[in-house]
């Protein structure tokens, strides 16, 4: 991106109060998106979020539901995204130097708990995608490392042998939807597909080292197809599927752990840990896929109820009729 398209897509960042990270997610980063219709997206991280909206509240009152400011201010505000959401408050239709904006705010340690463990697997999910980040002050972008390599993982427990470098970007990116009940009404059927094709090459540039790493220990090999296709191969055997389950973050482990049973082996630092016990590739997988699908449905139906009851009617109506048009133009 630009620096001159990067200024101006952060020129919110101008009015708001300092943040410790922030990154711009979704349609805004496809090169060929030219609909200035749509939202700007950005994913704020602060030390205190009740403290952070006191302040926006003097600065940007009008960026919140006329109800929040005058009935329930920060304290409100942070308790439905808490207790009702999975610990992010949304501002939507935000309109700063002639463009609009929606942001969603989150606490930097809640932030960085969803990226190591995939808790709550909301924000995680959008960091498997990719993202411009245009304030980073704790390293997140490194520490996100560990997601895109739990992602990877995830992603190869669900191919087959054999497939493409876009197929496995597909899978990857497709996560973050599966039991999102928006998926089936107010979403674009061909959302995961049009996410990749667009950013195909930032996949890429995300990707390499987790491919790389599994290509060094030969669960993976690469072969070279025509379009400039990547064909790649992978080990379905019992071994590189542990390999696999292992990478991913401790509390799918766990319950894997509980539902398929483990054991305890020695790593090789000589320290005693607990392993997934696995029959098959294909039952770690359907297993895996079942605790995702979970937190996914569960994550964004207590998001979706969160943000509208916090967006205020005309914005919540306003937001979903925008979903509902783009789902219904894919399906028709």
């Amino acid at each position: 991106m630009a620096g001159e398209d990067k200024a101006e897509l952060g020129s919110l960042l101008e009015i708001l109060p300092p943040v410790e990270f922030c990154c711009l997610y979704g349609s805004k980063l496809h090169p060929n998106n030219k609909d200035e219709t749509s939202m700007i997206d950005y994913i704020i991280g602060v030390a205190d979020p009740k403290q952070w909206h006191s302040e926006n509240l003097k600065l940007n009152k009008d960026h919140y539901a006329s109800w929040l400011v005058h009935l329930g201010g920060a304290r409100m505000i942070t308790d439905i995204a808490n207790d009702i959401g999975v610990g992010v408050h949304f501002n939507p239709f935000v309109s700063c130097n002639n463009k609009m904006f929606k942001y969603g705010v989150v606490r930097m340690h809640d932030l960085i708990q969803d990226i190591l463990g995939w808790e709550r697997f909301y924000l995680s999910g959008r960091l498997q995608k990719p993202v411009n980040i245009l304030v980073d002050n704790l390293d997140v972008e490194n520490v996100n490392t560990v997601n895109l390599k739990a992602a990877t993982s995830a992603a190869l427990l669900l191919l087959p042998s054999k497939f493409t470098e876009e197929d496995l970007y597909a899978k990857i990116c497709s996560l973050s939807y599966m039991g999102d009940l928006r998926m089936l009404f107010a979403e674009d059927k061909n959302k995961v597909n049009k996410i990749v094709q667009g950013q195909y090459h930032l996949f890429e540039k995300m990707y390499k080292p987790s491919l790389e790493e599994y290509a060094a220990k030969n669960l993976l090999r690469f072969s070279s197809a025509g379009d400039k296709q990547v064909n790649i191969f992978q080990d379905c055997g019992l071994s590189a599927a542990s390999t696999l389950v292992s990478s991913l973050p401790p509390s799918i482990r766990s319950e894997m752990g509980m539902k398929l049973g483990e054991k305890r082996i020695l790593n090789d630092s000589g320290r005693v840990r607990q392993q997934v016990v696995i029959g098959s590739k294909e039952q770690a997988a359907e297993c895996m896929k079942r605790l995702v699908r979970r937190k996914v449905m569960v994550s964004s139906t207590r998001q979706a109820i969160a943000g509208l009851l916090t967006a205020g009617a005309v914005h919540g109506v306003r937001y979903v009729a925008n979903k509902m048009r783009k789902a219904w133009k894919s399906w028709v």
